[in-house]
C-alpha cells in the first residue's frame, strides 16, 4: 500500500527508495505495475493514499549480452549496415527472461567490436525489431552515424518517402473492401501488459496500417493474402489492427483465439498446414531505405520462408 497520495511513479519511488524513479518509470511503461489489481501505464495517474499498488521486477540480467554463434543469412553487409533475413523463432534483443540465443547475441559475434555501444549496450545496432515469431527483413547499424540515420527514417514513418516497409499477412475471412487504411491508437492492455489493445485513452500512440487483398481462398473467403504497409510501427501493430478489424492473422494465438472453431474447420491438408506452422501468419516481405553514409535509395526483400510457402500452396488447392 502506498502511504499518501501522489503520482504513481513518485509513490513508489518514496516508498522504495532503493530503486530509482528512473527505473519505476521503466516497469510502468511496461506494463509491470498495477493499481488495485488493474495495469496502470501512466507514470503520472494519480493514486490515493491507501491504494494498493503491485510491482512485478524481472530477475537481475548480465548487464551485457555475449557474443553467440548462430547462423544468419545476410542479405546485404558493408561498413555502415548489415541486412538479414530473420527467421520466425529468433528473439531480437535480450529481455526477461531471455539473455541468451538472439540476434543480438548473433550480431555481436558476427560483427565483433564494431557493434559495442551502437545504439545501446541491450540492443546494439538495432534500430527497429520484428516479434520472435515474425519472419523477414531487418536492418541493423553497425556504427552510430548509420544508427542515428537510420533511427531518424524509422522515426518519420516513411512520410517523407525514405523508408518503406511491406509485409505479408494472411489472416481469417476477408475485410470488406479489397483496400484500406486502419486508423486506431494502440497502448498496452490495461489487463494484461503482454498484449497491445486499441486505446482511445491518452495512453493510445497513433498507428497507422495500409492493406490491399492479394488472394482470397474459399468461396465465401475462408482466408484471405494481405499486403500489409506500415506508416508508423508500434509493437504488434499489423496484429492487433487486423484483430480489431474482425480479421485477425492466422495462427496469432495472442490476437485471434477465437477462430480456433474455424481452424478445426479447415480441409485437413490446410489444417495441418497451418498446425506446423506455429506461429502467427506475418511475414516482413521487404524493406526499402535510405543508405545512411551515401544516400542511395535500397530495397531488400524475402520470399515466404517455407513454412509459409507450404500453407500458400495448400490453400490453393484446398480452399
Amino acid at each position: 500500500m502506498v502511504s499518501e497520495s501522489a503520482r504513481l511513479d513518485q509513490a513508489l519511488a518514496r516508498a522504495f527508495p532503493e530503486i530509482s524513479r528512473s527505473r519505476f518509470q521503466a516497469l510502468i511503461a511496461e506494463g509491470r505495475v498495477a493499481v488495485e489489481g488493474m495495469i496502470a501505464t501512466d507514470r503520472g495517474l494519480k493514486i490515493k493514499s491507501g491504494a494498493r499498488v503491485s510491482v512485478a521486477i524481472p530477475e537481475p540480467t548480465s548487464a551485457k549480452p555475449e557474443p553467440e554463434t548462430i547462423p544468419l543469412q545476410v542479405l546485404f553487409e558493408d561498413k555502415d549496415i548489415v541486412v538479414i533475413d530473420k527467421p520466425a523463432g529468433l528473439t531480437v534483443h535480450p529481455g526477461a527472461g531471455q539473455d541468451s540465443g538472439t540476434l543480438v547475441n548473433a550480431l555481436l559475434a558476427h560483427c565483433g567490436d564494431s557493434l559495442s555501444g551502437v545504439g545501446g549496450v541491450k540492443r546494439p545496432g538495432i534500430v527497429h525489431r520484428l516479434d520472435k515469431d515474425t519472419s523477414g527483413v531487418m536492418i541493423v547499424a553497425k556504427n552510430d552515424a548509420a544508427h542515428k540515420h537510420l533511427s531518424e527514417q524509422f522515426a518519420s514513418h516513411g512520410r517523407d518517402g525514405r523508408l518503406q516497409r511491406t509485409y505479408l499477412a494472411f489472416v481469417w475471412g476477408a475485410p470488406q473492401r479489397s483496400s484500406g487504411t486502419i486508423s486506431a491508437a494502440l497502448a498496452r492492455s490495461t489487463t494484461n501488459r503482454k498484449k497491445i489493445a486499441v486505446s482511445k485513452g491518452a495512453a493510445g500512440r497513433a498507428a497507422i496500417t495500409h492493406f490491399k487483398t492479394l488472394k482470397m481462398f474459399g468461396n465465401p473467403p475462408r482466408i484471405s493474402l494481405l499486403s500489409c504497409q506500415l506508416e508508423t510501427g508500434r509493437t504488434h501493430q499489423i496484429r492487433v489492427h487486423m484483430a480489431h478489424i474482425g480479421h485477425p492473422l492466422l495462427g496469432d494465438r495472442t490476437y485471434g483465439s477465437g477462430f480456433a472453431a474455424s481452424a478445426r474447420a479447415l480441409p485437413a491438408p490446410a489444417r495441418d498446414a497451418l498446425n506446423a506452422l506455429n506461429r502467427q501468419a506475418l511475414h516482413a516481405a521487404s524493406l526499402g531505405f535510405e543508405h545512411p553514409r551515401t544516400g542511395k535509395p535500397m530495397l531488400f526483400e524475402s520470399p515466404l520462408p517455407p513454412e509459409l510457402q507450404r500453407l500458400l500452396d495448400v490453400l490453393h488447392t484446398a480452399l
